[in-house]
């Protein structure tokens, strides 16, 4: 999700080591920042950028060749993300492409424009439904329009099925995309109707949420202490009448692109930097081979254990956010190296989280009596894959399994190139200036935002998600709908908690707790205001992070009233939430902190659905447009994503014996490359 000189290291050194990695060394590395072009290119609410990768120029061959295996691994698999998200997006997906390679009529057209906009829409979301709302766009062209480019198309493939037309084809794909009433969510959150049928969403196909729920109530053993993470790699079909479920693997779904991702990672393996490391990727291999969770779990505490390599990569089915049941993996990859000197600050998180964990305001019940091997990390994502891409996170933690999580540990990274990307790409856009009450608010963003916001990232990822314990016989799935945003809100409330404590300037992760107070403005106006910019008129929060932070900010709003906490004000027309005492509003996140962790620990569902429909779904209109109206002066998009730097393997004699990078500027022609090389499935 996102300086002091002795601090400040960590910034300044992104900044010298901004000059390798897509562009040539400069002296003056804040000139070298500014000639580099951030952002590529903008369209309906979406902007994409590009991201540097600094340092790799100065890695070693072995570990350049490593993050060039593992990032083709990344890439190939592309069609499962975009099948993944609904059944029917690689026909639509292959149909766009061939339209813009193969159309060679009037591009002047207004109704091009809109084609092309649609578009580039599609390969965002991988998909036809948004990456944040889940709402399915709809072209703006007409439907006429699209038949005419289907059959003015020349010298290309389309996706035809055996026996079907290009007639059949336009037939088949009109109502898909131009229908609104067709498969318009792709995840409901709607509790009071059946969340699997609701859902267009391809985890599930002819059984209802009913029956999704008895058939795992009837495979899961509850008294299993290191039980599998049932359902994350399959599909639930019903089969002959009986509902069962067909794995993904090397030998089931999605065979032809994970034999390539397993091609990859193999080739990876050879080159590990460790013996652990090599056999860290063998495991996943053999997950992928056989389909098998158990062996899952076994990866997954061999990566946990691996915190030496300087390269790390996370790849596989991984987040349930898009599973309206929570269960379900999103398939994703990020390749990334150690930043080392800016993970120091990561490691003194790290190196204190049981002193964090005893002195949380949670219930000691809920309190881990021993914190075992919790390692964070600040890293350079050097390839983003899958669900990561284009749309990236800037914070990780895992493995998602509590008791592995428990027992050996976890990992946490700050994506802080991805960080720099976007905050150099925001300068001077006017954006805070918009929507600050007052000159010190912008000032104090300006000379902490960045740090504070990393900082955040870093409690919210090292220690938020792995603080505090469940009950025996509590599972996350029992918050099934709910489980995603009150997880959100316990991380960031675990951080925001902190983030105001005297600790901070001990550890000297802060110069002043003014660094706090920038982080405590941005997210209560984000909570309340600004992030209703991606919201569309009419619509609620549905976005499980968005969730979380409404959730917050409006609790805390709410709470605080008596005294007058937080503010709203109003000037020139223009409405304000000014926060009047710090120090309260941390007792307030203290406050919901120890009712989240209770409602995670217990597995209190009723409590977990009234908690975020009552503070995290609500949207005020009035507000609301007011926020649209003033965001629109800005000529912002609400969205950013990134196009990938491209790694050519320079060899001599059959051997690789360098690897060379370019920052590629091009959006439409990295689509239609990826389109070309990584497209195993029909």
């Amino acid at each position: 999700m996102k300086m002091k000189k002795f601090l400040a290291c960590v910034w300044v050194f992104s900044l010298l080591i901004l000059a390798t990695g897509c562009k040539k060394t400069r002296t003056q590395p804040e000139a070298a920042a500014q000639e580099f072009k951030w952002q590529v290119d903008q369209f309906a609410d979406l902007r994409i950028l590009r991201y540097q990768v600094p340092g790799f120029d100065n890695l070693p061959l072995s570990q350049k060749e490593l993050i060039y295996y593992l990032g083709q691994a990344a890439l190939c698999g592309r069609d499962i993300i975009t099948d993944q998200n609904y059944k029917h997006n690689l026909t639509i997906r292959q149909t766009l492409d061939a339209i813009v390679e193969g159309y060679k009529g009037d591009q002047t057209d207004p109704q091009w424009e809109k084609f092309m906009i649609y578009t580039k829409r599609v390969w965002f979301s991988n998909g036809i439904h948004h990456h944040y709302s889940t709402d399915k766009f709809l072209p703006e062209f007409t439907p006429d329009y699209f038949a005419r480019l289907v059959k003015e198309s020349d010298g290309v493939q389309f996706p035809l099925v055996e026996g079907q037309t290009l007639d059949d084809l336009i037939a088949f794909l009109r109502p898909i995309l131009f229908d609104p009433s067709v498969d318009a969510k792709k995840v409901s959150q709607d509790s009071t109707k059946d969340l699997v049928t609701n859902s267009a969403v391809n985890f599930y196909e002819g059984v209802t949420q009913a029956e999704v729920e008895n058939y795992y109530k009837s495979i899961m053993d509850k008294n299993d202490p290191t039980p599998i993470s049932y359902g994350l790699n399959s599909k639930v079909i019903k089969k002959g009448g009986k509902v069962v479920e067909e794995v993904y693997s090397a030998n089931g779904l999605f065979k032809p692109a994970i034999e390539r991702i397993v091609f990859w990672l193999e080739k990876a393996a050879g080159v590990a930097e460790s013996d652990l490391q090599k056999r860290v990727i063998e495991k996943l291999i053999e997950y992928y081979q056989t389909g098998d969770l158990e062996k899952f779990n076994e990866y997954n505490i061999l990566w946990v254990r691996d915190v030496n390599s300087r390269v790390d990569f996370i790849n596989g089915f991984i987040e349930v956010y898009s599973d309206p049941m929570g269960m379900k993996g999103s398939w994703e990859s990020i390749v990334n190296f150690k930043d080392l000197e800016a993970t120091k600050r990561m490691e003194t998180i790290a190196a204190n989280a049981q002193w964090f964990e005893d002195h949380s305001p949670t219930d000691p019940r809920f309190k881990r009596k021993e914190v075992k091997g919790v390692t964070g990390k600040v890293i350079t994502a050097a390839m983003l894959g899958g669900d990561a891409y284009p749309s990236t996170p800037i914070g990780i933690n895992l493995p998602n399994a509590n008791w592995i999580r428990r027992t050996h540990g976890s990992k946490s990274v700050t994506l802080e190139n991805i960080t720099y990307a976007y905050d150099q790409a925001s300068l001077g856009s006017g954006f805070n200036e918009e929507f600050s009450y007052s000159q010190e608010e912008v000032d104090r963003a300006k000379k902490y935002g960045s740090l504070a916001g990393n900082i955040h990232t870093d409690l919210h990822e090292v220690l938020g998600h792995a603080s505090g314990q469940l009950l025996p016989g509590v599972s996350s799935e029992m918050l099934r709908n709910y489980h995603s945003p009150i997880e959100e809100a316990r991380a960031d409330l675990f951080a925001l908690y902190y983030l105001m404590d005297d600790k901070m300037v001990g550890l000297r992760l802060f110069p002043t707790l003014e660094a706090a107070k920038a982080d405590y403005d941005r997210n209560i106006r984000n909570g309340l205001m600004t992030q209703l910019t991606r919201i569309q008129p009419g619509k609620t929060i549905e976005q499980a992070h968005m969730r979380a932070r409404a959730l917050i900010a409006h609790w805390v709003y709410e709470k605080g009233q008596p005294e007058n906490v937080i503010a709203k004000k109003i000037k020139d027309g223009k409405t304000y939430f000014v926060i009047n005492d710090y120090q309260k509003l941390r007792r307030l996140f203290g406050e919901l902190l120890a009712e989240v962790q209770r409602i995670t620990s217990e597995g209190d569902y009723e409590a977990a659905r009234d908690l975020v429909e009552a503070y995290g779904v609500q949207v005020d209109r009035e507000l609301h447009q007011e926020v649209l109206d003033r965001y629109s002066k800005l000529n912002l998009a609400p969205y950013s994503g990134f196009i990938n730097p491209d790694y050519t393997p320079v060899i001599e004699n059959g051997r690789i014996i360098d690897v060379k990078i370019s920052c590629p500027d091009d959006y439409v022609k990295q689509m239609l490359r990826y389109g070309k090389e990584y497209s195993f499935l029909k």
